[in-house]
This record gives C-alpha cells, structure tokens and sequence, in this order.
C-alpha cells in the first residue's frame, strides 16, 4: 500500500513537471524517491496570475524562482523617461526569476499575457538542495548556461539582422519552443501584441506590421490577427540566413 501511495505522488510529480523546466532539474538525472520527495516539497506552492498582472516588479527583493506551469509572460524593463523595453517572453516549462540573483533584486517586470500559473521555487531551499544533490545542481546550471546563450541570440538578433529577419528568427523561435511542448510546429497564437513584439525585436509597430503583411504576400506565413500558420518554414529559415527578402 506504501509502495502504491509513493508511486502515487512520484506519478502525480511527473504529471507536474512534465511540461516545465523542473523536468530538466529532476527527472533526468535519476533522483532517489527521498530526494525526489524533497523537490516536491520545495516547489509545492503555486500561485496564479490574471492577465496584466505582475508576477514581480523591477526593484523587489529576490526571494525566489518562478516555473510558469500555465500562461505566458513577458519580462520588462523601464527607462527612467518612463520608455519600456521587452526583453523576452516565457511560456510553460520555462524559468523567470534568474535576473534577481545577483543583486538580491528582480531588474525588471514579469507581467501575465494571458491567466498564467507558476510554481515558486524558494531560491534558498535550491541552493540547498543543489549542494546536496549533485546532479541537480548540474542541472540547473545547465539552465542557467542556456539563459547566457539565449542573451548572446538576442544581442545578434538586435545587432547584425534587418527587420525581416528578426521578424523571422522571432516567429521560427517561437514555433519551436512550442513544438517541444507538443503544439503544432506551423500553427500559433501570438499572445502578445504587434507593438510588444516590436519592442523586443527593436523594430517599430509600423515595421512589424508591414513585415508580417510581406510575409503573408509572399506566400511564407497566412495571418489573421493573433493567428499565423506558418505556410512555408524553409522560405523563413532562408530569411534568417540572409538569403530571402
């Protein structure tokens, strides 16, 4: 009957982290039932976030890291003429949180583009139990690694590409991270606006739109509002490569 409930749990903890980055920080790497046991009771809180609320804001204090389990969310970070800045969007199976680690200080705003869930992981309890699971820290390290190489994609996307191939390497980023979460590869529903999208490639909304519209007139993407299908990825990927538009 113990053998049954503790499969129970491990089942149901599975289920949890089958779609965010916990995934990565647990189940891979063999842990024992105890030491998993402990990764549930660290990240057995969840909080929900209605659309357009803050997750947190720029200047609060670091306490904690935030796996988004439902939803979708952009982080933000404002100019001191009140001018915002996008620097990324998140979605389920991701982290948000990793920018107060330094300072003890969250640098920006992580704000809900639609009702959102997230699981709170307490960054102390992590530190512990990285330095008693091995493995685990190993993971999250990877993790972190992976936010440095995501940052070094962006500053040359915003550095070296022209606006048809940010608005290129956005969308086929997007589908990607979405097809690894079991949703179609050609099919998606932006859940941020013309004008987000163009604060975070640095491109104006004028140019975002007029980009998407010569896209769909090439043939490359269909659009209706919120919703694209992709029609041709390969015309797309040569874009990125310099070689379209």
């Amino acid at each position: 009957m113990q053998d049954t409930a503790a499969s129970s749990q491990l089942n149901a903890l599975k289920v949890a982290c089958s779609a965010c980055n916990l995934r990565e920080l647990c189940l891979p790497v063999g842990l024992s039932d105890d030491e998993m046991s402990s990764l549930d009771n660290m990240v057995s809180t969840r909080r929900s976030v209605k659309r357009g609320e803050s997750l947190f804001h720029s200047g609060d204090a670091f306490a904690a890291l935030y796996a988004v389990r439902t939803g979708f969310f952009k982080t933000v970070v404002s100019a001191t003429d009140g001018r915002e800045q996008v620097t990324g969007f998140q979605m389920a199976g991701e982290l948000i949180g990793l920018d107060g680690i330094s300072n003890d200080r969250h640098s920006c705003d992580a704000v809900a583009l639609e009702d959102s869930q997230v699981c709170l992981i307490p960054y102390g309890q992590l530190e512990s139990l990285s330095r008693e699971f091995t493995l685990l820290q190993h993971q999250f390290h990877k993790i972190m690694s992976r936010e440095i190489v995501r940052d070094h994609g962006v500053m040359l996307l915003l550095g070296s590409m022209r606006a048809e191939e940010r608005l290129a390497a956005f969308l086929l980023n997007l589908t990607q991270r979405l097809q690894a979460r079991g949703f179609s590869a050609s099919a998606l529903v932006l859940r941020m606006t013309r004008e987000e999208i163009g604060s975070y490639l640095g491109l104006k909304l004028e140019t975002v739109s007029r980009t998407f519209s010569k896209f769909q007139d090439e043939g490359y993407l269909e659009v209706k509002q919120r919703d694209i299908r992709i029609i041709d990825q390969d015309a797309l990927q040569r874009v990125v490569n310099g070689a379209g538009c």
